[in-house]
This record gives C-alpha cells, structure tokens and sequence, in this order.
C-alpha cells in the first residue's frame, strides 16, 4: 500500500471446479511434486553456495543450471533424465518451490540455533525442543502458464465456453488436454471479471476435487477524508448476533443501524453438532470426521456471509471506515458456551469483510475490545445481563437496552476518541483530559464521553 497517495493492490481469487476428473491431472500431480521432492534435497547440498549470491535472479539461473542441460551448460544433477521432457516452466515452478523450501528451513533453523542458549526456551532437561526438519515431500501445487501449460478456448466472456487446455502428463508424453469447467463458477468470472486479466492459474485439491484457482489484483484508492467529515461502521461481533452495526458520525450522531443474523444458518449447524453428539456417544470419536468436515463447512459458509453482509452495509450506508474489536483469544476455553467460542470464526468474518471492504475503497480500523460491552454507552456505569435473554443487559439507572447495540456505539466512540485527540499536541490534549478525564483511560470510554468531548471542542471553537 502506498501511504502517500491511499492507493493499494488488492489481490483475489477464486477457484473453478474441474469436473472432467481425467486421470492425467493426477499423473501430472505426482510428477510435479516427485521433481520438487528431488529438489530439495539437491539444493540443501549446495545450500552455502546458494546462499552466497545476493542477487534473487543470479540465485534462481544457478539454482536452474545446476539441474537442467542446455547447449552451454551441463547439469551437474541428473535432473533431466529423471524427469524428461517436463515443460521449462513446469520445471521452473517445481525449482522456485523447491528453493522457498530450503531458504525458508535454514532462517528458521539459525533462528532456534540463536535460541536453543536462552533458558526459558528449555524444558526441564535443558533440551530445546522444536527443532525445525526440512521435508523433501512437499505437498506443492503446479501453476499453468499461459500458453505454455493453459489455453482458454475463448477469452472470458458473453459466450466463453466452460472448458480450457491443460498441458498434462499421460504416463508417456507431456499432451494437451481439453477439461470441462464448471459451467456456475465461470458464470461467476464472466460477470465479476469479465474484461481483468487473470494470474495464471494454479493447480488446487480440496475436498478430493480439483480446481483451477485464479487470482485477480486490482488497485484501489481507499477513502481519505478528515476526520471531521469521516463516516464509520461500528461493528460488534457476538455470539447471539452474528454482527451489530451502527453507522457513526464525527459529533456522535448514530445515522443508521442493522442487526446482522443469519439464524437459519446457526440452527443448521447446531443441528449438525448435535448428531455429532449422539454418534460420539454410540460409536466414538473415529465415526464422526465427515460430521465434523460438513460442521466446518458450514460454520465458515456462515462466517463469510456475515463479513459480506457488513461489507454491502457500509457500502450502502456510505461508510469511510469498518471499526472492529480486536479480538484475540488466548489459552484453554472454559464454561458452558466454550463450544460456541471454540466455533466462533471471529477472525473469519474480519478477513472476509476486510478483502470486500478494501476492493470498496473502505478502511478497516481496530481498537481495544477491553469493556465495550461492560459499560453502558450513556455513561451510567456498568450494565446487568439478562439472564434469560443475553442480547439485552439493563444499566445502572434501570434502563433496558440491546447490549450488543451500546457495545457498537462505545466501539465507534472509541475510535472517534482516539482520531480527535492522537494528532494534538501534548499541550492540548492535556487540557481536553483535564475537561474531560473519563477519556484519559481508552479502555473505558464509552458513547457519551465522545459527546462530552464533541461539545468541548466546539465551544472552543466558537470562543
């Protein structure tokens, strides 16, 4: 991201299924990964040697050289004759997959050697445990290069044909392949990125299925308005609600709210955890990984469409900036929710609405979670939960309210809190503590400390 001008490149992509499941994608699987297997070990042997150029380029032709035979140059490993006729850039990709491995397993290996000296990393032998292990089988995926390993029948379009060319291994020769695409997810690429040049594509497997995975980057210009003009989406992720949203003026002003909550989703998924109990019981742990599987799927379905939902919401509402919690749970979870909590793709549903947000030109800010649901937003102190009913909470003064709705509104106060008073001089932002102390402790500000200081401010102004 360029900080001076707001610009960044946003990079997405997505998979279309294969649905000719033909057998040369699996011989060509296994070819791509038994070359990278040989490799890593070849390249570890000359390790020093690699790791001397300084230059990445200089370092990848070597690394090239030392494999591959041409008129100029003669392999030092036997690489071709194990491995003939394999396309140059299929082979370039297994080098360059095979050279992450081995750079990245020796900086992490002189990193335990520096703290393999430090006590606190030694267990009660004195032994460092974690020691990092280079492993030659790599579970790597092979890119299709344009025109090389893939060509598209028709270029992406109104009538693009749902098949494409793979240059694959059959057991002899290294031939051109038509497969079938599934004809919903290039509906999808037609419509969405229809005219955007796609990456090239890269070999995927996911529930025993394959997929082409193409990659699009665009570059965005993310807002850039003052603080005082700036609109925000305040949002307060739960486990009752999926997300509450509120829309936030500078001064306060609460300009438009949603309750996001995909409940069919939620009974959907307990239903599924509940078989998983009851097969648990009858025949054990072992019998229930498809549950499980089919359970995972669809928590993270639930969770990516709660993230686009706050995403299409800000968008609407015209939002400059998306304030989450930042939230991050730590150690063993405990009590009679921490299956819930165990399941809560909190991080999910950020990642999801932080991809769809940027592509918007939408800024993602974070603050500290510590008592945004503990404090009531109107500054009366701490707030009782309802015991039957944990979405509501009743305030100090007897006033019932949503807790996650004045937790939303002690979120975008909280962020307003700190854009005012973080680029003021020492001088005057002393002063404003000084009128207004509750805002000295960020992590128990809450709505109406903004307000406070919204109204100080302006007389200040005015004199």
């Amino acid at each position: 991201m360029n900080g001076e001008t707001g610009k960044m490149k946003v990079t997405s992509s997505y998979g279309v299924e294969i649905k000719k499941q033909n057998i040369c994608i699996r011989k060509t699987l296994d070819v791509y990964r038994a070359a990278v297997a040989y490799l890593v070990p070849v390249y570890d042997s000359v390790y020093p040697e690699l790791a001397g150029i300084p230059d990445k380029n200089r370092c990848f032709n070597k690394a090239e050289h030392m494999v591959h035979t041409t008129k100029a140059n003669t392999a030092r490993f036997d690489f071709d004759s194990l491995f003939p006729k394999m396309p140059s850039y299929l082979r370039r990709s297994a080098i360059r997959s095979a050279l992450g491995s081995v750079f990245s397993f020796h900086s992490r290996l002189a990193l335990w050697k520096e703290e393999a000296g430090d006590p606190s990393r030694q267990d009660n032998a004195g032994v460092n445990a974690g020691k990092p292990v280079l492993t030659a089988e790599q579970h790597a995926m092979p890119v299709f290069y344009r025109d090389v390993m893939y060509r598209e029948i028709d270029p992406i379009g109104e009538k693009g044909e749902d098949a494409a060319f793979l240059k694959l291994y059959d057991g002899h020769d290294w031939v051109w392949n038509k497969v079938r695409l599934s004809h919903t997810d290039m509906e999808y690429l037609r419509r969405n990125w229809s005219g955007k040049e796609a990456a090239a594509p890269v070999l995927e497997k996911k529930y025993k299925k394959y997929f082409l995975r193409f990659s699009f980057t665009e570059e965005v210009k993310l807002s850039d308005t003052d603080v005082q003009d700036r609109r925000i989406c305040a949002v307060d992720l739960g486990l009752n609600t999926d997300a509450v949203c509120s829309v936030m003026a500078a001064d306060g002003t609460v300009l438009a709210r949603r309750f996001i909550n995909f409940a069919c989703e939620k009974d959907h998924l307990y239903h599924v955890l509940g078989r998983i109990r009851k097969a648990q019981r009858e025949h054990g742990s072992r019998q229930c990984r498809s549950f499980w599987a089919y359970a995972v799927r669809l928590n993270k379905e639930a969770a990516d469409r709660t993230g686009a939902a706050i995403a299409a919401f800000a968008k609407e509402t015209g939002a400059d900036v998306i304030v989450f919690e930042h939230l991050d749970i730590n150690g063993k979870i405990r009590g009679s929710k921490k299956q819930k909590l165990a399941l809560w793709k909190k991080q999910g549903i950020q990642k999801i609405c932080e991809h769809q947000a940027h592509r918007m030109g939408i800024r993602i800010s974070r603050i500290c979670p510590r008592n945004t649901s503990a404090f009531a937003y109107d500054g009366s102190g701490k707030v009782e939960r309802d015991q039957k009913n944990r979405s509501l909470c009743r305030f100090a003064n007897g006033k019932q309210y949503n807790c996650d709705l004045s937790a939303s509104y002690n979120i975008g106060a909280r962020y307003f809190i700190r854009e005012i008073t973080k680029p003021l001089p020492e001088t005057a932002r002393s002063l404003l503590e000084a009128k207004v102390p509750s805002i000295k402790r960020r992590t128990s500000c809450v709505y109406a400390d903004l307000v406070k200081l919204v109204k100080i401010l302006g007389e200040e102004q005015a004199a």
